[in-house]
């Protein structure tokens, strides 16, 4: 009984002191709190820094119970660069409690302290979005070029087989019959007769030998014709050609409509990988980005190498301001810009409320992870408050939905038509789709013609 009353007053006191260490851990209860958010109203224009920054802020100050002013900053860099300041600067000297910044804190590691991850993100490729051009090899595409030479080389052999074997099978009844008959010197009537026949038969034969590469040509088009021999040396080498013309037909006319219907437009690279791969692609990063630092130090290993000697393989990859690199990615050129994905969506959307086109698209798959915390004084008091601030907020999975309303990317930029899945209607094939097509026609047209003159040419001279 007694040992009952004892446990249920322990947990009362348990209880009761649980809930008071919760309250005094919140240092932040009732302080005052110095922020630097790049994005402020107040601070100059073109600063860059987390678009969701004023609203985490907002968060944090309601749920800890805490105020807060800002301080205005005109430095667009963390850290200070030779005699310029860096936000940093702010910490160092006391004059600021909180940076809202997007701060990697591997790179950073001195008289700073640092929250936990508020973001987990990963880097992007900044690319142009290339114009239409004329699906010319749309002809061509279905197969490689060894099975183009492979069925030029078919023709050739199987036109040259049905002329052998029709020429062959012509003289073959004509020599047996010389070698049976008794020539005579004085049977001139018979031998002229026997010379009209030949020319006849041989003028029948350059005949039909002519019309064999038609006959390929036209089962290759699925065009057919007759066979010119009864022979079955003849119809078996005409029945291998029509089941091998009727493969490749069915090939061809199967795959075609892949080609012709694909995207003429594709985009510039697709990864990193092909970055590193190509020759003419020229990589450009923002001078004061944590990617730049990592990747400029002697000792990078991995995609930091990587990434390092693909910056200095080309000059003027480091660019001064963001602005900078954004202007040298236009449609026509080789040129990357690399970053954080969220930045570069930002990029993407101000450019097209700028030109109302979308000439700037994300990269299709994006490459090491990174996460981003803000920054406190050294040994801050603020610290872990700020911290389980942070972790409530992560547990809500608001951070993710504020994206929705900070970031809505176009419709037009994403890839989605809204008119088109409003009417579900499908798109017509248009003159880039089949230009392959009419270039061919042009080409034999041109080609045919070029034949016609030189034939009149050929028969004046003659005559």
């Amino acid at each position: 009984m007694f040992s009952n009353i004892f446990f249920i007053l322990w947990l009362i006191i348990s209880s009761c002191g649980f809930s008071t260490l919760a309250m005094t851990t919140n240092l932040l209860s009732g302080r005052h709190l110095r922020v630097i958010w790049p994005r402020w109203s107040g601070n100059p224009k073109g600063l860059w820094g987390p678009l969701k920054g004023g609203v985490v802020l907002e968060y944090l100050s309601a749920s800890l119970n805490f105020t807060y002013e800002m301080v205005p900053v005109t430095e667009n860099i963390l850290e200070p660069q030779g005699e310029k300041r860096g936000q940093f600067n702010y910490l160092w000297d006391q004059q600021c409690d909180l940076v809202i910044n997007d701060i990697t804190p591997p790179l950073y590691r001195k008289k700073i302290d640092f929250t936990t991850p508020w973001i987990f993100a990963y880097y992007g490729l900044l690319i142009p979005v290339e114009y239409d051009t004329a699906n010319i090899q749309a002809v061509v595409k279905p197969f490689q070029w060894p099975v183009w030479l492979g069925i030029g080389i078919s023709i050739v052999c199987v036109t040259a087989s049905l002329i052998f074997i029709l020429r062959f099978s012509s003289r073959l009844p004509t020599i047996r019959s010389s070698n049976t008959k008794v020539e005579t010197i004085t049977n001139n009537e018979n031998s002229r007769n026997r010379e009209k026949n030949d020319e006849v038969l041989s003028d029948t034969i350059e005949k039909q030998s002519s019309h064999q590469f038609l006959y390929v040509i036209g089962n290759l088009l699925s065009q057919g014709g007759p066979c010119a021999s009864q022979l079955l040396s003849f119809r078996f080498v005409a029945g291998v050609w029509c089941l091998a013309a009727f493969i490749f037909v069915q090939a061809y006319t199967s795959t075609l409509f892949t080609y012709v219907v694909t995207p003429i437009n594709p985009p510039l690279i697709n990864s990193i990988n092909d970055v590193f791969e190509s020759q003419d692609i020229q990589l450009l990063i923002f001078k004061a980005a944590p990617l730049n630092v990592f990747s400029s130090e002697p000792n990078a290993t991995g995609q930091f190498l990587k990434l390092g000697n693909k910056l200095n393989s080309f000059t003027n990859s480091r660019c001064n301001l963001i602005s900078e690199c954004v202007k040298a990615v236009t449609p026509g050129t080789k040129n990357v810009f690399v970053d954080s994905v969220n930045y570069i969506k930002d990029l993407i959307r101000q450019d097209f409320y700028k030109t109302g086109k979308c000439k700037l698209q994300l990269a299709k798959e994006g490459f090491m992870p990174t996460s981003v915390s803000f920054a406190l004084q050294q040994n801050s008091l603020f610290t872990k408050s700020i911290n389980q601030g942070i972790l409530e907020l992560q547990q809500t999975g608001i951070i993710d939905f504020w994206d929705t309303w900070f970031r809505p990317m176009p419709p037009q930029c994403n890839g989605k038509n809204t008119q088109q899945s409003a009417e579900k209607k499908l798109a017509p094939l248009s003159f880039k789709n089949l230009t392959g097509a009419f270039v061919l026609l042009a080409f034999g047209l041109s080609l045919s013609f070029l034949v016609f003159l030189i034939e009149k040419i050929v028969h004046f001279s003659y005559n």
